[in-house]
């Protein structure tokens, strides 16, 4: 594929699921706060506690990372919690898709085997809700836009 046929390709949460998870946190926050002011049993308290700092803590994620994949000529790019990572192709190993089936249900997971600039091995885990999108439809996408 040249230059010149390239689309820049990204893959994120989806922005309904952001936003579900910020109302949910916030809720979360609010129910939080109401049993703490009504004098609530601790564990109550506890779980309102652990709810809120989870959906609180998902809803930044999901919001920092996006996009959580980017693919463009020069490589892979990963959005992170704190900054996105750069994989250029050369070190792009493998794409894949792994399929699992637990308790009746198959869940497929995109992995990508990736090189550090350090020499290491680093394995890269995306799943749907990771990317909007289907990993099987992902992967072949990957593929066909890696060079090589």
């Amino acid at each position: 594929m040249s230059d010149h046929d390239w689309a820049i390709r990204t893959w994120g949460p989806a922005p309904g699921l952001v936003v579900v998870l910020w109302v949910g946190a916030a809720a979360a926050t609010a129910w939080c706060g109401l049993l703490l002011s009504a004098g609530a049993d601790p564990a109550g308290q506890l779980i309102a506690g652990c709810a809120a700092l989870g959906l609180l803590g998902a809803a930044v994620f999901t919001t920092r990372a996006r996009p959580r994949l980017r693919a463009d000529p020069d490589g892979l790019t990963v959005g992170g919690l704190r900054r996105s990572r750069h994989h250029p192709w050369p070190l792009v190993q493998e794409v894949r898709v792994l399929r699992t089936r637990r308790w009746g249900r198959v869940s497929t997971l995109l992995e990508i085997d990736t090189i550090t600039a350090d020499g290491g091995e680093q394995l890269l885990l995306f799943g749907r809700l990771d990317l909007n999108a289907d990993p099987e439809d992902v992967a072949p996408v990957l593929s066909a836009l890696r060079p090589g």
